[in-house]
């Protein structure tokens, strides 16, 4: 989802509690803050030497141990606010991709996509998953689709001729 399109469900929905699942059944406890937000200009080349530009602006959820069990999740008008405050600073990109920045005891530190976002009576479900990583050069570097690999007790899957990046 873009950062503009997020923004404008936050607006719309603005006194409703806004929640985000991490994964399936999971969601970040109602002790969350937002403690930092980025505006990344990634610049990356592939392995088939293919240069590309994309921007993308990740918000950093962070459990605080100390308000363990609060009551009540933040609502959608006060991480509009946070937002705005940043966006003051340094401007959003409002055509950038919006990721989350989470971790907690049971689950490592990523970078997560918004999948959908769901709408309850008083509840802004944000539903986040993680992006596999993936070859953008498979034609270049003539990577199949799908790699399937023969293994016979004379071959290694890393063998530099079996095809893998």
């Amino acid at each position: 989802m873009k950062t503009q399109e997020f923004l404008t469900l936050l607006q719309e929905n603005e006194h409703k509690a806004l929640l985000f699942e991490y994964k399936e059944g999971q969601f970040v406890d109602t002790n969350y803050h937002i403690t930092e937000v980025k505006n990344a200009v990634i610049k990356s080349v592939d392995c088939g030497g293919r240069s590309d530009v994309w921007n993308e602006t990740i918000i950093q959820l962070w459990e605080s141990p100390s308000e363990k069990g609060k009551l009540g999740y933040m609502k959608s008008k006060k991480a509009l606010e946070i937002l705005e405050r940043v966006s003051a600073i340094h401007p959003f990109d409002g055509e950038a991709i919006t990721k989350f920045e989470y971790s907690n005891e049971n689950f490592h530190k990523a970078d997560l996509e918004i999948q959908d976002v769901q709408f309850e009576a008083n509840k802004m479900i944000v539903k986040l998953f993680v992006s596999a990583t993936d070859c953008k050069a498979k034609e270049l570097c003539g990577v199949p689709e799908k790699l399937e690999v023969l293994a016979t007790e004379s071959s290694a899957c890393c063998d530099p001729k079996s095809g893998c990046c």
